[in-house]
């Protein structure tokens, strides 16, 4: 794990022991803190039974603490620790700033940060890819992969590839990127900023602003939000780097959405020092993430593709986008589920590319309602029954796609329990073939 002389004789309330929190607590413990932890499940709890207080922190006198250390799940705009913990003068902070403090006593490295409403996940694992695959030391935290403070230092010149989600930014405050990354800006998770777009903006932004003039500034989105944030930095030292129109590429990554990450992928990893002809290695051997334009199978010349992880409709576009029509439209789009938007959104040009759609879950009548207009559309309430009856419509050349716009959490554990499912209908096919 990762330790630090800086949190020694130090105090600290750690607030959730999910996984991040729990590997926030054991680097604690191990870097000689003092901790107060807590978990409203007692399970949770028991791991850290005799080894550190456990009581709420806001239920105990924060005077002379270091910090909060909550998950970034914590919405920081309703939930009572905030404002409990400044009344002691005691920040609020997240597991990555505690790396950010802990980078001091690591062995000389640099530390890459992406961040952008989508695309994130997809570009810090191309980028920790590409490096392993050139030889560099590198290991992949934050949104993505095991929590940063769990996993074991890098030798002299490691990166760190750090996926930052806006909640993790609003958690921390020293942070200097090398290579700073904003992907794009899209509306999303409104509701933690009180529905202001510009308040979620100013929260990517925060990634630039913790950063030394120096250090690379790379930008991939062409959207005007991304577009201010730059114009910000224009007389900076270093100003900022946009990703290049080139014909970049990876074979597993499809869709121009992809292409764009790949692009921002090879520009940091270039800007890290890589070569070309790793370059061309790493891109030429990524093979993706679950749940993210994940191809499943072909049966019978039907492609399935799993895009679980798309939870709102700028997610979802790039997907449809990705298999237009040849000449007649091949996509079976099987979507629903919790709505965080009402109607298509951006995704009302693009049914030209839908042969059928199949709406799923809590809100799939409303998307039914406004995709009939436009394309064929049923509502068929549950995955199984929308898989069948898309399977059974499809065609040859056709795309089973399973990209359902919109959360998870009324039928499902998360999305990635909702895209297993869609493997397994998938696999269940292969099998009966």
């Amino acid at each position: 794990m990762i330790t630090s002389a800086a949190f020694a004789g130090k105090r600290y309330a750690v607030l959730g022991l999910a996984r991040s929190g729990a590997a926030t607590v054991e680097a604690l413990l191990a870097s000689g803190a003092e901790v107060t932890a807590w978990d409203e499940r007692e399970e949770a709890r028991e791991a850290f039974v005799g080894r550190c207080d456990l009581a709420d922190p806001l239920q105990i006198d924060l005077t002379g603490f270091a910090g909060v250390v909550v998950s970034p799940g914590v919405p920081l705009n309703t939930h009572p620790i905030a404002p409990y913990a400044a009344t002691f003068d005691v920040p609020v902070i997240g597991d990555i700033e505690l790396f950010a403090q802990a980078r001091a006593d690591l062995p000389p490295h640099k530390v890459v940060g992406i961040t952008g409403t989508n695309g994130k996940s997809t570009t810090t694992a191309l980028v920790h890819h590409i490096l392993q695959t050139a030889g560099m030391p590198s290991v992949m935290g934050g949104n993505i992969g095991e929590p940063i403070l769990a996993q074991d230092p890098l030798p002299e010149g490691g990166v760190y590839v750090l996926e930052l989600s806006s909640y993790q930014i609003d958690l921390t405050f020293s942070l200097d990127c090398d290579v700073a990354v904003l992907l794009n800006i899209t509306p999303d998770h409104l509701d933690r900023y009180d529905g202001d777009f510009e308040k979620y903006a100013a929260s990517k932004a925060r990634l630039f602003d913790m950063q030394s003039e120096e250090h690379a500034k790379v930008f991939s989105g062409h959207d005007d939000m991304s577009a201010a944030i730059a114009d910000t930095l224009r007389d900076e030292i270093l100003p900022p780097q946009f990703v290049r129109k080139t014909a970049v590429s990876s074979p597993s990554l499809q869709g121009p959405h992809n292409a764009q990450n790949a692009a921002a992928a090879f520009e940091v990893c270039s800007t890290l020092g890589v070569g070309l002809p790793d370059l061309n290695v790493g891109l030429n051997t990524f093979t993706g993430l679950p749940h993210r334009m994940e191809r499943v199978a072909e049966v019978a010349d039907v492609t399935f593709i799993n895009d679980s992880k798309a939870t709102n409709a700028d997610s979802t576009a790039p997907a449809i986008a990705a298999f237009p029509p040849a000449p007649d439209p091949r996509v079976r789009w099987i979507v629903g589920g919790m709505a965080k938007e009402d109607g298509l959104g951006s995704l009302a040009g693009l049914m030209d590319h839908v042969a059928g759609a199949y709406t799923i879950g809590r809100d799939g009548e409303m998307f039914a309602q406004a995709i009939q207009p436009v394309a064929p559309a049923q509502y068929c309430e549950t995955l199984g029954q929308a898989f069948a009856k898309a399977h059974g419509d499809a065609r040859a050349g056709d795309v089973v796609l399973f990209s359902p716009a919109a959360a998870s959490f009324d039928q499902f554990r998360d999305f990635e329990d909702r895209g297993q499912q869609f493997r397994d209908l998938v696999h269940a096919l292969g099998e009966a073939a």
